[in-house]
């Protein structure tokens, strides 16, 4: 199938209910929160992984599909692949020097990985295989209004050693949000895609996966996550026919009481009760006048 000729900029909606949706490592795994507006923050490197997973479960064992940066993998030999392949000997952290041969190798990967041919990859190990710009990028998703985590305490009923088998149970602690409505932008390059080979097919998975991903990624600590809304702007060029943040703006969440919607942070909702529901918000797209060139599309409709 023919690698992806237009550009993109979607708005992906999701939540979280009673979970963690992104653990901050360096702060005992609370959801991570930007510390001057209280605002829940999901990685953009956390979305990806995600979609990594759904891809490599329902593309499983079929070629083109493999996933690069997979669990416990070892990229210096999958580097080590392509050189096999393509019949040609690695040299200690160097390309080679012949730049058909240099792209030879980063083509067999983009071929073979789909998440180098969707997000790129920096590939300059001991054994090189170059550099990838991927096509498809997210930003943070930032939830729509502030966010208070809660610290549940938790006991454990089983010990580790036998020698403290007599001893009282442990406690511990895990942290959740009670609700928090996330909005990620992400963006699709065309002119990447044709050097990377990203297809039409790849980008039908892609929007699957953000479908979906949540489905395949349930946890103690991630039982209630789901994907609300896609809104993508498609551009009839390569290259554009408008600002993505021009286009951004034309989508809008107002927060919703007793039948009433006002704009997210207006002074009038601080009276109502937190959201706990994705009800408890609307999500407005301005269709109207749209740029020439520019349409726009909701994968999931």
């Amino acid at each position: 199938m023919s690698t992806v000729n237009n550009r993109y900029d979607f708005v992906f909606l999701f939540d979280v209910t009673n979970g963690n949706p992104n653990g901050d490592p360096d702060a005992g795994n609370l959801p991570r929160m930007d510390p001057e507006t209280n605002q829940g923050l999901v990685s953009d490197v956390c979305l990806k992984r995600k979609v990594r997973n759904f891809v490599a479960a329902a593309k499983e064992a079929e070629p083109g599909y493999e996933i690069y940066m997979a669990e416990r993998g070892v990229l210096n030999r999958q580097h080590a692949r392509a050189y096999e392949a393509e019949d040609l000997k690695p040299v200690s952290k160097k390309l080679p020097k012949a730049e058909e041969e240099a792209r030879r190798l980063t083509d067999w990967m983009c071929q073979n990985f789909f998440d180098i041919r969707t997000f790129g990859a920096v590939m300059t190990t001991e054994v090189n295989a170059g550099q990838v710009r991927g096509p498809v990028q997210f930003t943070f998703a930032r939830s729509e209004e502030p966010i208070l985590p809660l610290e549940i305490s938790i006991t454990r009923s089983s010990v580790t050693n036998e020698k403290d088998v007599d001893k009282e149970r442990t406690m511990g602690r895990k942290h959740i949000v009670p609700y928090g409505l996330y909005r990620a932008h992400g963006f699709i390059n065309a002119k990447l895609a044709q050097k990377t080979g990203f297809s039409e097919a790849d980008l039908e998975l892609f929007w699957q996966a953000l479908r979906d991903m949540f489905d395949l990624d349930r946890s103690a600590a991630r039982g209630e996550m789901a994907s609300r809304r896609l809104i993508a702007f498609r551009h009839d060029s390569a290259l554009g026919n408008a600002p993505a943040h021009t286009l951004f703006e034309r989508v809008t969440v107002e927060r919703c009481h007793d039948g009433e919607c006002l704009p997210v942070g207006d002074r009038r909702t601080h009276n109502w009760p937190p959201a706990r529901a994705y009800s408890d918000y609307a999500v407005r797209v301005d269709g109207s006048d749209l740029p020439a060139g520019v349409s726009l599309v909701e994968p999931w409709a």
